[in-house]
């Protein structure tokens, strides 16, 4: 969609950001807070004492309740990440790049939420070029998403990410919005 590139306009514009995926890698790495627990689970995912990204997407693809299990460990360590980076940044904005906000609940603990948005033929050919992902790996992930449509419906604001000058006077327009309407945020 653009997630991250977005997330990145707000930072250059003074925005303060958490990334979930970055706090997600804090947690995987070696002596990382999920390491253990996941060893438990999945130990063929476990490589060098840390998650190896790729052998835990192998582990899901054969366990049909892995997602759940998975989930149940690593949100409450996101959420504590999290809490530490809200109690230490001083950002007039903070940014929240969160790939499940609507998904998890999450939602209900921001001010306002921006949602990013290309269309479905745009977004699967930027996350396959990728190279991380195989087309069936892609779906299996979109098929556990809300649909962006709801997503869109529910923002409170919403950047195209069509093209990168586009989403820049997009996130700008956010950032005055935000400091003039939105005190709490």
């Amino acid at each position: 969609m653009g997630k991250s590139t977005t997330a990145g306009l707000f930072k250059k514009a003074g925005c303060a950001i958490w990334d979930a995926d970055a706090a997600v890698h804090r947690l995987y790495a070696k002596g990382g807070g999920a390491v253990d627990s996941i060893r438990s689970l999945f130990p063929e995912a476990i490589v060098n004492e840390e998650v190896s990204r790729s052998a835990l997407k192998e582990e899901l693809a054969k366990s049909p309740c892995g997602f759940e299990q998975l989930e149940k460990i690593v949100h409450p360590l996101v959420a504590k990440d999290r809490a530490e980076f809200i109690n230490k940044e001083a950002g007039s904005i903070l940014v929240f790049d969160i790939p499940l906000l609507f998904e998890t609940g999450g939602h209900t603990l921001m001010d306002a939420v921006v949602c990013v948005s290309i269309s479905a033929a745009k977004q699967k050919q930027r996350v396959l070029e990728r190279k991380t992902m195989t087309s069936d790996q892609f779906e299996q992930i979109l098929a556990r998403q809300m649909p962006i449509k709801e997503k869109l419906q529910k923002a409170d604001y919403v950047v195209t990410t069509d093209t990168l000058d586009h989403a820049e006077q997009q996130v700008r327009i956010i950032i005055q919005d935000i400091r003039e309407n939105r005190s709490n945020a």
